[in-house]
């Protein structure tokens, strides 16, 4: 029990780790405000407490949007150590991460003037602005579930070669990527579908998901990126163990 609140400790005191868990709960709370709201036998208490639940969402998802107003550095700084990909191995990857990493960063500035101008702070009508931010938004997870999908296939070509010429170590390194980039797509999947409901009505299936979808699909997300940032950070430290001794 300690180390569990030890852990979640770590999370919160990181910008990163913060994030996720208010996204977490804020799709979780969507979730659970959309069920409670829409079961017809619910009883009057229970629907008033769905309507706390989506109100208490809405202020979490308005509490991101406004620390995201300092990311725009820390993803100017990302695109530039990343350049073209030079590093990469295949041009395919290269250029896929080259166009996801100029719609985030188009995304920021995007998002920043919609949310002045809903808090009045510039003259623009926010609408406009925020269709931006969502197609750029969802260009961005469609080109990942490109790349996810190209280093894919990389890595089943690698593993048919290495089960050929043995090496155990090398196998199960290439199977935990592969599982990583599973649930990468299965997560930008969840958030396509999201991007895509948000989009102006008659764009495939906008405007057509009930709370409840919306708040499932942003909390199997949510919960995708917390699994795969606390495995990340125990390999990590694990590596660390072996290198020490």
């Amino acid at each position: 029990m300690q180390q569990s609140v030890e852990s979640l400790v770590r999370l919160l005191e990181s910008y990163r780790g913060r994030d996720k868990v208010i996204r977490t709960v804020c799709y979780g709370s969507q979730l659970v405000g959309g069920v409670l709201t829409q079961k017809a036998e619910a009883d009057v208490s229970s629907k008033r407490l769905g309507k706390r639940l989506l109100l208490f969402s809405a202020q979490l998802s308005h509490c991101r949007t406004v620390l995201r107003l300092f990311d725009d550095l820390s993803m100017l700084a990302y695109s530039q150590s990343y350049g073209l990909g030079a590093s990469e191995e295949d041009a395919g990857v290269r250029w896929i991460s080259v166009l996801t990493n100029v719609a985030d960063q188009l995304y920021y500035p995007c998002e920043h003037i919609a949310w002045a101008a809903d808090a009045e702070l510039v003259k623009v009508k926010s609408d406009k602005w925020w269709l931006l931010s969502t197609v750029l938004w969802g260009t961005s997870l469609f080109l990942g579930i490109l790349r996810s999908l190209r280093v894919l296939l990389l890595l089943r070509r690698k593993l048919k070669k290495h089960d050929w010429d043995g090496g155990g170590n090398r196998r199960s390194h290439l199977r935990r990527q592969i599982r990583g980039e599973l649930l990468s797509i299965l997560s930008s999947m969840a958030d396509l579908g999201n991007a895509i409901h948000w989009m102006p009505p008659g764009f495939l299936w906008a405007g057509r998901f009930p709370s409840w979808l919306v708040g499932l699909l942003g909390t199997t997300s949510s919960l995708i990126g917390l699994i795969q940032m606390t495995t990340s950070s125990s390999e990590l430290s694990d590596s660390a163990g072996l290198s020490s001794e």
